[in-house]
């Protein structure tokens, strides 16, 4: 079983990551091309649960009940589920490519669930060969992913607990599959022109956020980390001296960052990250000029259930 806080290197699994980045490609445009269309895209989030990558219950096509979908991390299997109590499970192993298991998991979908049509092309990655015909992507290694699965379980614990307390309107701990990462979004309420005309910009960018969330490195960032960045971050925003100590502004990417390594080295891991995150709102918050409410809010407690 591995570490609770393990070690994340991109460049020590890259090429199953790149996998099992794809593998969520797949449940990401089942839930485009099946959910009910939500603000700022939230139809198309995943999340991560204790098995795995999972969709939300999503409307059959043939009006049959409700489909879900899942990455079992533990069984490291594709699974298709009818509310009617069927399932199917596709293996991811040994190596098994993505084209194939994505051929097997829509095979098994229509079938219980009706016909549909998925668009297959892979999104914010550096590939592009659609994801029912990826022979590519094959490696699959059972323990690195269950490493992974260690860590950014930890982080979404992390996540969950940052979001908790805050009084305005804020996201579930969302696995976003075009970015392979875990994140929280919080509101302050006001409208924002998106950055880019592009589609996924201007549909999930049109609102004032600030976003806390992890991911486990890629080309980019080779190493695990959490970031923060503010939507529309105004001038003066990477100025701001974060706690603790080692998270910084990564000019390149646009948001304040800290290392994975830096926060499992400390001897309250989950309490830094958390320590990061609350920094980063309350950084945000000020510069951006929110209600000092809803700052208060999100370093408070939970309301008590009655």
């Amino acid at each position: 079983m591995p570490s609770q806080w393990p070690p994340v290197s991109y460049e020590s699994w890259s090429e199953t990551c790149d996998t099992l980045h794809a593998h969520t490609q797949l449940l990401g445009k089942l839930a485009v091309a099946l959910a009910p269309p939500e603000p700022e895209l939230q139809h198309a989030a995943l999340r991560l649960t204790p098995r795995g990558w999972e969709t939300d219950p999503m409307p059959a096509p043939n009006g049959s009940g409700a489909l879900a979908f899942a990455l079992d991390l533990h069984g490291h299997e594709a699974v298709v589920e009818h509310s009617d109590a069927s399932a199917s499970r596709i293996a991811l192993t040994p190596d098994r490519p993505v084209g194939e298991v994505a051929r097997e998991v829509l095979g098994a979908a229509r079938t219980v669930g009706g016909d549909f049509e998925i668009n297959p092309t892979p999104q914010e990655v550096s590939w592009t060969v659609p994801l029912d015909q990826d022979d590519q992507h094959r490696r699959y290694d059972p323990d690195a992913v269950s490493s992974y699965f260690a860590a950014a379980t930890q982080a979404a614990l992390v996540l969950a607990a940052f979001r908790a307390p805050y009084r305005g309107r804020s996201t579930p701990v969302n696995a976003w599959w075009g970015s392979f990462d875990l994140a929280v979004s919080l509101f302050s309420g006001a409208p924002a022109e998106p950055p880019s005309d592009d589609f996924i910009m201007r549909n999930a960018m049109d609102a004032q956020e600030v976003a806390v969330g992890w991911w486990p490195g890629d080309q980019r960032y080779g190493g695990a980390a959490f970031y923060s960045y503010a939507h529309p971050a105004p001038e003066g925003f990477a100025d701001g001296a974060l706690s603790p100590p080692q998270a910084q502004w990564h000019a390149e990417l646009g948001e304040y960052i800290l290392d994975w390594d830096d926060v499992r080295s400390s001897p309250d891991p989950h309490g830094t990250a958390l320590e990061f995150a609350r920094s980063a709102f309350r950084h945000a918050c000020v510069v951006c000029e929110w209600d000092p409410g809803l700052l208060d809010s999100a370093e408070g407690a939970p309301p008590p259930v009655r």
